[in-house]
């Protein structure tokens, strides 16, 4: 008796767009979880399980191509992050926003590493932009909770430094292996901005209303509140001697 033939699996032929899709999907993977220097080709061919020579047909420029594409990609999602509806009190919209900006730093450990603290051989004047674009998309969003439309330079320079700070409590957690816990670190990031905030309204009057609409926005028990709460015996210690 013979015995039936293996059924065959079913082949689709992926379109144009969906193979470059597919690739990209794969580099983003590896790129997520190593510093670009270690990846090949080879090894977006393998992940994606296609030809390296598959590969340069969809990236001509090899690598670097794959790689700028994958960082534009990358970019585009970690600023979609950054979209949040103006409702609320502003320090639980910029909170939503650090749980999503935390979970994608999770979520790309070694590549976000590899990214913000340069001197990859895959850098290049293309990817700093892109870099500082999201920067900038960050910087912008924080101004638009804040309540401020046309920042001078003084509140726009101080936003930027928070936005740098953020980056590099970033860095310091992965290498803390994580710790503390991402919600710990989110609502340290918020009392960070809101020191900011107070220390830059003392010498600049345009931040001292924007601080004075924010507090008005909050409740009674928010962020706000309890760092004024916590703060309070602090800063009497401190005063006394003075």
């Amino acid at each position: 008796m013979t015995s039936p033939a293996p059924a065959t699996r079913a082949y689709r032929r992926l379109s144009v767009e969906e193979r470059r899709t597919q690739l990209l999907a794969a580099a983003l993977t590896l790129f997520a979880h190593r510093p670009p220097e270690e990846v090949s080709l080879d090894d977006v061919a393998e992940a994606a399980g296609v030809s390296r020579p598959l590969v340069y047909r969809y990236f001509p420029g090899g690598k670097q191509q794959l790689y700028e594409t994958a960082l534009r990609s990358a970019a585009d999602q970690l600023e979609g992050r950054f979209s949040e509806p103006p409702d609320g009190p502003p320090t639980e919209r910029l909170s939503r926003v650090l749980d999503r900006y935390l979970e994608f730093v999770d979520e790309h450990d070694a590549g976000f590493s590899a990214l913000l603290r340069g001197g990859s051989v895959a850098e290049t004047s293309c990817t700093s932009t892109i870099v500082d674009e999201v920067r900038r998309a960050a910087a912008e969003q924080i101004l638009v909770h804040i309540g401020v439309a046309d920042p001078g330079p003084r509140l726009r320079m101080m936003v930027r430094t928070w936005i740098a700070a953020v980056e590099a409590a970033s860095l310091i957690w992965l290498d803390e292996g994580k710790q503390p816990a991402a919600g710990e670190l989110r609502d340290w990031l918020i009392d960070h901005l809101l020191a900011l905030l107070a220390a830059s309204a003392a010498t600049d009057e345009e931040t001292a209303g924007a601080l004075r609409g924010l507090i008005a926005q909050e409740s009674g028990t928010g962020p706000v509140a309890l760092l004024v709460h916590r703060l309070g015996p602090v800063l009497s210690d401190v005063a006394d001697p003075l």
